[in-house]
């Protein structure tokens, strides 16, 4: 055993007045390993403690994150404080790491403080429908460089953090899920006028999908070429662009029934021809 501890107190190499032996050398992995055993415990219990609250999943991630780099900086605290390294010594590397920031990270860091900003401040959580640009999905997760959002088409899309705050994005499911929609129709002229509106609200209103407050209305909107245009205004809980196209079609196979009942026709375009003059067939000589 005294041969073991000479050969682990043996001196490897020195700087600042401090020697650093074999034995702090083949301690530093044994650190790394109980660190991160430690760590994936941790973590597990953690997490399965998380998601058994009510918590919201975006603040489940947060925790998660804070969680991450806390025990980051308690490890790395610990290996320079037995392998005596003063603090001073990574000042060079700071600077460095600033120079190379100022030439080619300023993304890099920019998406990281975004990440981050998304995450604390929340005006864009896991789970709210977007629209970005031409692009429409669900976030799925918020990572510290990009955000994941899936798709409409499930086709699965990375965003760089810092553009979901400089540039204006629609966030559908921000405050609620409040969304109003509308259905148009015409109608063929001649048409009940009343009874259409009658009919198209009794349509609406009976959706169990639409909401009572505010409550549906229907306008007579316009006298339009070929028809008489009604809109219909309705509002319900969508979590996405697919809810409110579901609604949609559900609500004109409603009113489609309701107008074959009572034999009002759904106009289509038509065109009346008058012809001046004399009309004549001219036959053809055989």
């Amino acid at each position: 055993m005294e041969i073991i501890f000479q050969f682990l107190a043996k001196p490897l190499f020195s700087y600042s007045e401090h020697t650093i032996t074999v034995g702090q050398v083949l301690l530093f992995p044994a650190i790394i390993l109980l660190a991160w055993v430690f760590f994936r415990k941790s973590y597990k219990f953690m997490t399965k403690r998380l998601e058994r609250s009510e918590l919201p999943p975006d603040m489940i991630l947060l925790l998660q994150r804070i969680y991450v780099i806390v025990v980051l900086i308690v490890v790395v605290l610990i290996i320079l404080d037995m392998l005596k390294v003063p603090l001073g010594a990574f000042a060079f590397i700071s600077g460095a790491i600033a120079i190379g920031v100022g030439f080619g990270a300023q993304n890099i860091i920019n998406n990281f403080i975004s990440g981050w900003i998304l995450m604390w401040e929340r005006p864009i959580r896991i789970g709210d429908f977007l629209e970005i640009g031409d692009a429409k999905g669900t976030v799925e997760t918020i990572n510290t460089r990009s955000t994941r959002i899936r798709r409409t088409d499930g086709v699965h899309m990375l965003v760089p953090n810092s553009q979901l705050l400089e540039n204006m994005v629609v966030n559908w499911t921000l405050m609620d899920k409040k969304t109003r929609s509308i259905v148009r129709v015409g109608v063929a002229y001649g048409s009940p006028v009343k009874l259409v509106a009658d009919l198209i609200m009794k349509a609406t209103d009976e959706h169990p999908e639409t909401m009572d407050d505010p409550k549906p209305v229907v306008f007579f909107e316009d006298f339009g070429d070929n028809a008489l245009i009604f809109d219909s205004y309705f509002w319900i809980d969508a979590a996405g662009e697919r809810d409110l196209r579901k609604v949609r079609s559900e609500v004109r196979f409603r009113i489609a029934e309701l107008f074959d009942e009572a034999g009002i026709v759904i106009a289509f375009p038509q065109r009346d021809v008058h012809i001046d003059g004399e009309l004549k067939i001219i036959e053809k000589d055989s």
